[in-house]
């Protein structure tokens, strides 16, 4: 992957100057690669990633993962259906997967009983949908590759062993 695409992906708020001495390359350059790159879809947006769990006065969202069991359509395959499933304003993510189920989505609403209808209202009962196991996130430790919880100083204690 080109070195552009890799520092803004760990930094959305990189400065094409800072990118550009860092890679040994003319500012100019680095602009124009962006721009090609937000043009081409390449880059589709910029994003911050937030620790909810620091903003006390919030309200906690409800994320869940839920593996999807699908009959494949004929001459379509699993798109059509995943494509179905993503267009649902609840659903975050949507996964064709190998193994014991063919999709994972990731659902996120304001409550558990919002998204629990969402399964059982609108996703459970398509046609094509086989089944559906539903998990609740009740802790983010990390996401995306970003470490999420506070870095508290090393306990200097001894380790216990047996």
């Amino acid at each position: 992957m080109d070195e552009i695409l890799e520092i803004l992906q760990n930094n959305a708020k990189a400065d094409s100057k800072d990118m550009a001495k860092q890679l040994n390359l003319p500012e100019q350059e680095v602009k124009k690669r962006i721009m090609e790159y937000e043009k081409k879809g390449v880059i589709i947006k910029y994003k911050a990633i937030i620790n909810k769990e620091l903003l006390t006065d919030e309200i906690q969202d409800v994320t869940a993962l839920i593996e999807v069991k699908v009959t494949p359509q004929k001459d379509k395959g699993f798109d059509s259906i995943a494509e179905r499933i993503y267009r649902f304003p609840e659903v975050v993510s949507c996964y064709l997967l190998s193994g014991g189920y063919d999709l994972l989505v990731i659902v996120r609403g304001p409550d558990l009983k919002t998204v629990s209808s969402f399964v059982s209202e609108k996703l459970a009962p398509m046609e094509n949908i086989n089944g559906t196991v539903t998990h609740f996130i009740l802790k983010k430790y990390k996401d995306d590759g970003d470490i999420l919880i506070s870095q508290h100083p090393k306990d200097t204690r001894p380790a216990v062993s047996a």
